[in-house]
This record gives C-alpha cells, structure tokens and sequence, in this order.
C-alpha cells in the first residue's frame, strides 16, 4: 500500500461507535474491493463478509447490474427534486407495491432506515391530528432493546440506553414495551406465559397513558441491533389486534428483515401479519447507494387528502428523497433478488446454517442460538450461565477475522456485556461459504 491511508484516516476521519483514543491499539482494516461475498483488504487478503457490511449487502458485491444502472441514470439524469416525476422513482415505487403485502401501496423515498422511520413517526402523528379531532393522539409505544435510528423521533423511539442517553432529553411521547427476548425474558417467565406477558405490556401502557393519547405502535418484526431477537409464532398477530381494537397504526421497521434477509421477501410474511405503515432501507438497493422508503397503506394514505386550504398535505421534503439514481439502483436490486430467488435461497442456506449452528450450544460455552434465514445470532456465556465479558466476545470475533470470516458483534445497546455476534451474510451465500462460517467458528470456540 503506497499511501498510508491509516495515518490519513486517523488524522480526519471520525468513525462511529468508536473511541478513538484507542485507535494506535486497533487495527482498522482498509478495503479496496469486494466481489460477491468476498472483502479484500490493501493487502490482498480475503476475507469473508458473514454480516453483509452493516445487515445490508443483500445481492453481494460486483453486482455489474446494478453499477450498469447507476452509469446509464447519471447520464440521463442524475438529479431533479422530487417535486416533480422521474422515471426510476416511479417504476421502484410500482414494483415495491407489488411485492409488498396488503395495501402498503404509497411510498415516501428518503435516505436511509433513520429517515424512513423519522416519517413514518411524523405521517403517524398527523395521522392521529386527522383522524382522531378533538384527541391527542401523539404517544407511540416501541420496546427495549429496538433500534429505529439515530435522527431524534426514531432515537426517542429507540430503546437502547448506550444509543439515547448521551443525548438525553430526547423527544417527548415515547414508551417502550417489554422485548419478547424468551432467552433471558424480562419477567423471568417460561416461554408459555411469556409470549401474553410481553404483549399484554403493550395494553398496559395504552391503558395507563390513555387510549386517547397513543397512536401507533413501532416495532422490528425481528430485534436486529438488540440481540437477533425472534418472536414466538403468535406475538405479532396478537399485537396487530389490540392496535386495532384501540384504533392505533401498526408501524413495522423492516430497515434490516426486509428484502429476503429472514426467508421472506418481508419478515411479517412469516406471521401473515400486515402493517398499517412499513419502513426499509438497507436491502433496497443492497448498500450500493443510500436509499430508504416509508409506505403507507391506502386508508392511511387517504387521510391526508382534501382541499388546499385543509392544509392536509404531509408536508416534509427530503432534498434527496427519490433521487433518480438510487431509485435505479434499487430497481435493478429489485430485479437481482426475485430473478435468482434470494428470498428462497436464504431460506435454504440460512436454514441448513441454522442447523448446523445448533450444533454449538454443546459448548459450555454458547448460551443461545437463534434468528431466521440468513439473519442469526449466537449468545455466549459463561460456565454458569451468566453473560460472557465484552473482552472476551471481542476476542472471538478477533480471532474469527484473523481466520478470514468477518461477523458482527451487538453492542452499544445496553449497559450489559456485549456477549452476541451476529451472522448476516449476503443471501447469495453457497451452502459450501456457510460451512466454512460454521467451521471457522467452531474451530475458534473449542481452542
């Protein structure tokens, strides 16, 4: 490497999620290229992405397609606002209602999963103001350990400590439920009473807040950034129906389950539950350019009809919201995932890996493994079930990396040990690239 890009990046690069006072003792890899499920650093070694960048490089890298696209659209046109039409915008958001379940068939482009969820907040609040006069509906209820952004609608909406207090005050009419993490349940339940407990926490709130004061409720069909965390089978359609018996909006973040990451082209298809609003981002374009989405159903959408002077409009504009380039990267994204049957072929590898991963929990060890697709997570513990240390998780994604496969760690969620990885693997991998992520991992928890 003839120029010494670490110096330069240490020198005015501020990284997130990162102390940089640590940094001479860290080695931050610099990467030059990548090719479907290979990262290559300066120094020519490879190393395989088991966690898809950050959750999103859904189709893997090189995809010509989409590089194609990106060339012709800057050619033709590379900008115009979103005030008026373009052709990508309007062919991504057709295709997208398409795919999408139910009548989510009005899409709000913007940036990213923040963005998407910063919307969907402010479309439920005016939402309650047009629909409910006379009440003030503006309270909405997400859980602990969710994450839905960094802007500070989706950060007060977040229930993660280590993400929200060093920004604390944050904004006002936020509630957070009980997560249904049945591994280390909050309530200290068996799995049979936990699945009513975690959502009946939901009603509680609704009743001690005032039905009249909530209008909606935000929540990851699975947890990502907090610990991979799946419902039981019956969790979301119980939650659909007290949002519906109180006449509040369902908002689903599929920022990271969708686009065939869980097996499903959208992770409520497991549940056959269907959103009132969904949000995405991440897997729409595969990371190849910043892209996020907030759809609406059309009973919702058609609250914010009327007259000029009604002043219904929703009345936020996004300088880069639909930008023709992105929108064509997400069109030719699109076409990958349903013309090479991604969503299934994660639901085959990401099951065959599943399998194998159980195969861990012999190890004194793992605690837990759990997700769906090729979404999963493995939770360590100690020798008498407590939580391994942050250092010692560390050390194993080390060592992992070391080996040349390359997996996620949750932190900076909670003020407890950081003690889960995370595999997220583009949805292109081959059932021979999950062996070597089973192997490698395997050979790095028994030494």
């Amino acid at each position: 490497m003839d120029t010494n890009y670490k110096e330069i990046d240490k020198s005015h690069v501020w990284h997130p999620l990162f102390q940089h006072q640590r940094l001479d003792e860290t080695d931050l890899l610099v990467f030059k290229s990548a090719h479907g499920t290979t990262l290559i650093d300066a120094e020519g070694r490879e190393y395989l992405d088991a966690y898809s960048a950050l959750w999103n490089v859904n189709v893997g890298y090189g995809r010509q397609e989409i590089a194609d696209a990106v060339y012709e659209q800057i050619q033709e046109l590379p900008y115009y606002p979103h005030s008026q039409i373009n052709v990508p915008a309007t062919e991504l958001a057709e295709q997208l209602a398409k795919c999408l379940p139910g009548d989510l068939n009005h899409v709000y482009f913007c940036n990213s999963g923040s963005e998407a969820n910063e919307t969907a907040i402010k479309i439920a609040r005016q939402y309650g103001k047009q629909t409910y006069p006379g009440e003030n509906r503006f309270k909405i209820i997400s859980r602990y350990r969710g994450y839905h952004g960094f802007t500070y609608g989706a950060m007060s909406a977040t229930g993660q400590a280590r993400r929200r207090k060093a920004f604390e005050p944050l904004a006002p009419g936020f509630h957070h439920a009980i997560p249904p993490y049945c591994y280390r349940c909050p309530l200290g339940l068996d799995s049979a009473s936990c699945v009513e407990a975690c959502v009946n926490d939901f009603e509680r709130i609704i009743q001690s807040e005032g039905p009249e004061t909530v209008i909606a409720v935000i929540a990851e069909p699975i947890i990502g950034g907090g610990g991979v965390i799946v419902p039981p089978d019956d969790y979301f359609p119980k939650l659909r129906k007290i949002c519906d018996d109180y006449g509040l909006l369902l908002i689903l973040d599929e920022v990271i389950t969708g686009f065939g990451r869980t097996g499903k082209m959208f992770a409520c298809e497991h549940w056959d539950v269907r959103p009132d609003i969904i949000t995405l981002a991440k897997g729409l374009t595969s990371g190849y350019i910043p892209l996020g989405a907030c759809v609406t159903s059309t009973a919702v959408f058609n609250t914010f009809l009327g007259e000029p002077d009604d002043n219904r409009e929703f009345s936020q504009v996004c300088t880069y919201g639909g930008h023709p380039v992105a929108c064509a990267a997400g069109v030719a994204n699109l076409k990958i995932l349903q013309s090479e049957q991604l969503c299934e072929n994660a639901e085959k590898v990401g099951g065959c890996l599943f399998e194998k991963l159980q195969k861990l929990k012999k190890l004194p060890i793992v605690g837990d493994v759990r997700g769906k697709g090729l979404m999963l997570a493995v939770e360590f513990i100690k020798e008498n079930g407590d939580q391994l240390d942050t250092e010692d998780t560390n050390k194993i994604v080390g060592r992992l990396r070391e080996k040349g496969v390359i997996v996620g760690k949750i932190g900076h969620a909670v003020d407890e040990p950081e003690n889960i990885i995370y595999i997220a693997p583009p949805l292109i991998l081959t059932e021979p690239e999950a062996d070597i992520i089973y192997n490698t991992l395997h050979e790095v928890l028994i030494q």
